[in-house]
């Protein structure tokens, strides 16, 4: 198995090394390999895919439906991200694909207060949409 390569479109690398790609499904599937799992973070069921992935319901613009369901699905994306290719999308790729990206870089070791700055510097400069998405974001531990 193996991971994303660095620098690929939406690729965000962790702390640890670990590489995220995120994206928006509306965009399309980029060229390159294929994830080998996914997290489509939606408020309605995403599209089947052909590889192995999650859906945690997450309406635009909102926060997780269920936050013990939304973090244990980023604990296995950080999991799972240290020998595949892991993807974390929503519909446009920024604001809960974003707030789930800086909740896994808290996970990862980034401190809850620095996390939005260090996605939208190192994934998308308008990651993390919503004044509540950034709140969940600090209050993430």
């Amino acid at each position: 198995m193996e991971t994303w390569e660095p620098g690929a479109a939406g690729v965000l690398r962790l702390p640890s090394g670990r590489l995220v790609r995120g994206r928006g499904l509306r965009d399309g599937l980029p060229g390159g390999a294929l994830p080998e799992y996914g997290v489509y973070l939606l408020g309605k069921e995403p599209p089947r895919v052909e590889w192995d992935s999650r859906w945690v319901r997450w309406p635009d613009f909102r926060l997780p439906a269920d936050d013990r369901e939304a973090r244990d699905a980023l604990s296995e994306v950080l999991s799972r991200a240290a020998s595949e290719r892991v993807e974390l999308a929503c519909g446009g790729g920024r604001g809960r694909t974003g707030t789930a990206l800086a909740c896994l870089a808290v996970l990862d070791g980034i401190a809850p207060g620095d996390a939005v700055a260090y996605v939208r510097e190192n994934y998308h400069p308008k990651a993390v949409e919503t004044p509540w998405q950034k709140r969940y974001v600090r209050r993430f531990s």
